[in-house]
């Protein structure tokens, strides 16, 4: 991993650790980091015009939303030892709902609509929303803990 993304934050290196997990043949070995997550996640405005406004989401395409919360979720595990589930549920059409569950307390719920046109304008985007799930999931189960106790 490049010492960039290191830097950048505990979720990207979580990202990228699930990413390079699921290369089984070794298909993006020669990429860089940052180039992988540019390519699973970032979409410019032509990419979006080109695709079409209503269309059905492929299983590809859930896993790697889904690996966004993962990552957020081990995260969040390694940071207090409290272990989390990532459930998600996606109609064909790209309706949906992903939540991050730790114990009784929901850390992290996130609508989808048109999930087959999820993406982030740039890299520094991706960065900042995964960074904000894991912040704001600390601060939900700080806010918490207390009630389940």
């Amino acid at each position: 991993m490049s010492e960039a993304i290191q830097e950048i934050s505990p979720f990207t290196e979580e990202l990228i650790r699930q990413l390079r997990a699921t290369d089984q043949f070794g298909n993006w070995s020669k990429m860089s980091d940052e180039e992988l997550l540019i390519k699973k996640y970032v979409k410019t405005k032509e990419d979006l015009k080109a695709l079409p406004i209503i269309a059905d989401i492929d299983e590809m395409l859930i896993g790697e939303i889904k690996m966004i919360f993962k990552a957020v979720a081990l995260q969040f595990e390694r940071k207090t030892g409290v272990m989390c589930n990532v459930v998600m549920e996606m109609s064909h059409e790209g309706f949906g709902r992903c939540i991050v569950i730790a114990g009784r307390i929901v850390l992290v719920d996130k609508y989808f609509k048109d999930a087959h046109r999820f993406s982030f304008r740039t890299i520094e985007k991706l960065y900042e929303e995964g960074d904000k799930y894991l912040e704001n999931a600390y601060k939900t189960y700080t806010q918490y803990k207390p009630c389940i106790a």
